[in-house]
């Protein structure tokens, strides 16, 4: 941990986040949270809405508490938007994830600091071009003298970067080149030898996806796949194939393809199947960057929005992505797996061709895999890069007054 910090440097932060993606959302803020608790020193507190998703990803998280304390970081209860607040309630730095409009008493207290809290808009993850030229962008009140900065995670130098902790490299590295550790791991959530041995992959999706057409693809291949499901995802297929209730634990064997589904997990663990896995089904933002962490395969489910906005961001992440592995198959699969829930039933998709070719290019998919990552940590993480933003506008802040 870092020394505290100076008087240009703050010390204590408020973290605002209101759950929409169920497990996204709150999978973003929980670890940014102990980042900055654990790796820049700060008192981080997370206002948060909906503490029963947290339960599900953090069993410590106590449903019914207004106010409870987990790995340095101080969880309170946010269900409410009105209520005064007094000045010395508020911190040095404020964020609100994805424009979540915090309390308007907090912002009244805000105006009434000196020196004024530093107040940040972290947006959601994008690979459009647009997000360059928005991030770090200064958004002043209309009525109080405070200022608000918009700060984007994203894929170049010109954005804050993505989420990832200081030891999160040597940690996977260690974890995927010992089998032993792998195979462990995978034996302590129930799996059997054989499932271990054949090509393991992770389904976390949204409802509309063309699950069953992707499980008949499976089932009729001549190599055996293991698919693991979080309890509560794609439930209806998952059913129809095990036929009976999804519960943890339960498994079934069908021609080629076994199911088994799993409790949620903490996310160090989650981190740790997507790194035991060959290939990840992830949705949402928070799977989403940990699945190119892993170093593995993924097709990314994106969060629907309305027009098929989605859609461009779908296909601004791939032109990225996809160029260092020399085939477009990844591009047709996820493209395809995002569309199908237009058409009623998942549309006249091929799956067992989509499947085919993606699973022909899953080892150059696993080769640019690496690149990428390489690529990406060159940027900076995210924590650290908004530290170094905010302590600009303390200094600016702070120069300003001499």
């Amino acid at each position: 941990m870092q020394k505290p910090f100076d008087n240009t440097n703050p010390a204590s932060l408020a973290l605002f986040c209101k759950v929409v993606d169920n497990f996204g959302d709150i999978g973003i803020c929980w670890r940014l949270a102990r980042q900055l608790m654990q790796e820049c020193g700060i008192a981080v507190t997370l206002w948060v809405d909906d503490l029963h998703s947290f339960h599900r990803i953090c069993p410590a998280v106590i449903i019914d508490a207004r106010l409870q304390r987990i790995d340095g970081v101080t969880i309170r209860r946010w269900d409410a938007q009105d209520g005064a607040f007094s000045k010395d309630e508020i911190a040095d730095i404020v964020i609100e994830f994805f424009a979540c409009d915090i309390p308007p008493g907090y912002i009244a207290a805000m105006a009434e600091c000196d020196p004024r809290p530093v107040w940040i808009n972290l947006e959601g993850l994008s690979a459009e071009e647009w997000v360059e030229g928005c991030h770090t962008l200064p958004s002043p009140h209309p009525r109080l003298p405070l200022t608000k900065y918009f700060f984007f995670p994203g894929f170049t130098g010109k954005t804050g970067g993505l989420l990832h902790e200081s030891a999160l490299e040597e940690q996977r590295q260690r974890f995927q080149t010992n089998p032993a550790i792998t195979s462990d791991f995978l034996a302590r959530l129930g799996l059997a030898s054989e499932e271990i041995g054949a090509l393991k992959a992770t389904l976390f999706c949204y409802p509309h996806a063309p699950v069953p057409q992707l499980f008949d693809a499976w089932r009729s291949g001549d190599a055996p796949i293991t698919c693991l499901v979080p309890e509560g995802v794609a439930i209806e297929a998952v059913e129809n194939f095990l036929g009976g209730p999804a519960k943890p634990g339960t498994a079934s064997t069908r021609d080629a393809l076994t199911i088994r589904i799993l409790p949620f997990l903490p996310q160090s663990d989650y981190d740790k199947l997507l790194w035991a896995c060959d290939l990840n089904f992830v949705r949402g933002e928070d799977s989403f960057v940990r699945a190119q962490w892993a170093g593995r395969p993924f097709v990314w489910h994106i969060y629907p929005q309305d027009k098929n906005l989605h859609h461009k961001k779908l296909r601004a992440f791939l032109q990225r992505y996809e160029p260092g592995i020399g085939a477009d198959s990844l591009s047709e699969f996820a493209l395809r797996w995002n569309d199908a829930w237009i058409a009623d039933g998942g549309g006249t998709e091929d799956w067992s061709r989509l499947w085919q070719r993606f699973k022909d290019d899953m080892p150059a998919i696993v080769r640019n895999a690496g690149d990428w990552r390489q690529a990406m940590l060159a940027h900076g993480d995210l924590a650290s890069n908004l530290m170094k933003f905010v302590r600009s506008i303390k200094s600016v802040a702070e120069q300003k007054k001499v």
